[in-house]
């Protein structure tokens, strides 16, 4: 007896001595995590459980402190700010970068993926691992994609249910030039704008509209300045994860596998919580008393065809060669 508790003590000593020496290695650091998104959204849920999972695997060293709702600046300004190491990590939409990387502007390709599970394939695959590879030379690391949703159309002016009823609408558009020109070739009056001050900008009639996935339109409360919801569903966000190369570069071959790994396991977490959610957010904005169209079949059509020139006009801008790589992989996981 005496020696079986002898063996097992040496094991559980062993054991702890194992689990020390897996974070032995491991400073203790400060990681500011940014985003434009508030508290309660699905991007934020992905930010928490990213910093969860930190601090299980480095035993408390790293903490992650998150900086939801644009308390640090927009998309532009954290850009720069993950860029100089001013600020660690953020999570934005991928198109984002293609004002410094251009190659991600294909992100931003209206209906470009049928399906999140099109997105899914696309950016975990050699497409989105193309792209990743273009960022140390911007300062930045990716860590991998994470998802917002399909964007769709509100406004305050009328119900819109056809092309020509975009027509004229001053739509605020994300800070990315392929937005940009796919609202203008809708007849719209596209006017980029910081996500901080877009709730102020509804408000205030300084735009009629907007453009943006479900959750956004919930948790950015803009059901209280919108009249009208358009489902086109004219474009996909993956959302990237970055890191400054600056902060990156004064880490250890074993914390930046544990940043890796604990960011693409809060990937597949921070997806399924937005995917459930969808359909809540959407009875939510129906409940707010929001009109919503739901296009039929010919209408959406008619909104693809309004804005192909949009692909022919940027894929030499973007990169021929991306451009036909998402494609051609399209078409294979379409089965055509």
């Amino acid at each position: 007896m005496r020696l079986t508790q002898s063996i097992a003590a040496l094991l559980a000593a062993a054991s702890l001595l194992g689990a020390a020496g897996a974070h032995a290695e491991i400073s203790e650091r400060t990681i500011k995590f940014a985003a434009q998104n508030s508290k309660g959204h699905p991007q934020v849920m992905g930010m928490e459980r990213f910093a969860e999972i930190v601090k299980e695997k480095s035993g408390g060293k790293i903490e992650v402190k998150l900086f939801p709702g644009g308390t640090l600046g927009g998309d532009v300004q954290t850009l720069a700010s993950v860029q100089g190491g001013i600020v660690e990590m953020s999570v934005m939409n991928a198109g984002i970068l293609s004002g410094t990387i251009k190659e991600f502007g294909v992100v931003d390709l209206p209906f470009l993926f049928g399906t999140p599970e099109e997105a899914d394939a696309v950016m975990d695959g050699p497409v989105g691992t193309e792209l990743a590879a273009r960022l140390p030379a911007q300062r930045l690391v990716g860590l991998g994609f994470w998802e917002l949703g399909f964007r769709h159309l509100t406004n305050n002016r009328h119900a819109v249910n056809t092309v020509e009823d975009v027509k004229g609408l001053k739509i605020r558009t994300v800070q990315s030039a392929v937005p940009l020109a796919t609202f203008n070739a809708l007849g719209a009056n596209a006017i980029p704008l910081p996500y901080p001050e877009l709730y102020s900008a509804l408000e205030t009639g300084t735009v009629d509209g907007q453009e943006n996935p479900l959750a956004n339109i919930v948790n950015a409360k803009f059901t209280e300045v919108q009249k009208y919801l358009t489902l086109t569903g004219h474009q996909y966000n993956p959302q990237i994860v970055i890191v400054s190369k600056v902060f990156w570069d004064k880490l250890d071959p074993q914390e930046q596998a544990l940043l890796q790994d604990a960011a693409t396991q809060a990937r597949d977490y921070q997806r399924k919580a937005s995917r459930d959610a969808n359909a809540g957010f959407l009875e939510e904005i129906k409940k707010s008393g929001m009109e919503v169209v739901e296009p039929n079949a010919e209408q959406l059509a008619a909104f693809r065809k309004a804005v192909e020139p949009v692909v022919t006009q940027f894929r030499d801008t973007i990169g021929a060669e991306t451009v036909d790589a998402v494609f051609s992989q399209l078409k294979t996981i379409r089965g055509q």
